[in-house]
């Protein structure tokens, strides 16, 4: 084999074996999965826990938290999808996306039943969740990864129309503190502000950002 050709071709089989690899990984992790799921339907309550350990905090981050608006609520509603899950597990038929999209649906419906009983003020309306309910029956179910990115994307997608629709001082104050996680003081000093009048702005933000949010749904 020429200098030459060793440049090119050496790399591109290594990168295939990677990617052999990396699907074998994936195939493998499916199969276990796959073996979970019958277990927890047989009456395995531990192979249950750990199908809720492995998808539980996917849900809580990237389905009910965004939905609901609060970790409280979230964390109720994320306790009453366990509740129905076990209850409902019989009637899950196993497809190739896994056990997380079926484990999705679940949670949506909860999520839905929550925002009609308390009529809260949150980023997503009660019928965009019944939208989702409808795409999630009738579309070709996706991975926990892709699905997870799309519930961030979108509950970012939202917030971003709200920000774009409130004074530019406090999308800043919001994107700052809120969406990008800066320290309060590092963020007083950027808006040039001392740390008790950014926490009067901040509040002020908020609830700016409260009323575009209502006056959109």
């Amino acid at each position: 084999m020429t200098a030459a050709l060793t440049v090119f071709i050496l790399p591109a089989v290594a990168e295939w074996d990677d990617a052999v690899a990396r699907a074998q990984g994936r195939e493998e992790a499916r199969e276990w999965e796959r073996a979970l799921v019958a277990r927890a339907q047989a009456g395995d309550r531990r192979a249950l826990g750990e199908l809720f350990h492995r998808f539980g905090p996917g849900l809580f981050r990237s389905v009910l938290l965004p939905r609901l608006g609060s970790e409280p609520a979230a964390n109720d509603a994320l306790a009453e999808t366990y509740a129905k899950v076990v209850e409902r597990l019989h009637q899950f038929t196993w497809q190739n996306v896994g056990f997380y999209p079926w484990l999705r649906t679940v949670a949506l419906r909860v999520a839905l039943d929550h925002l009609r009983a308390r009529k809260r003020l949150v980023v997503w309306a009660e019928d965009d969740v019944a939208r989702e309910l409808d795409a999630a029956n009738t579309s070709t179910p996706v991975d926990q990864q892709l699905s997870d990115r799309r519930d961030r994307e979108a509950a970012r997608a939202k917030v971003e129309s709200a920000l774009s629709q409130i004074h530019p001082r406090y999308a800043r104050a919001i994107r700052l503190r809120v969406l990008e996680e800066r320290p309060r003081e590092e963020v007083a000093q950027m808006l040039e502000v001392t740390p008790a009048t950014f926490d009067v702005l901040l509040h002020r933000a908020i609830g700016a950002l409260k009323k575009r949010l209502s006056e959109d749904e």
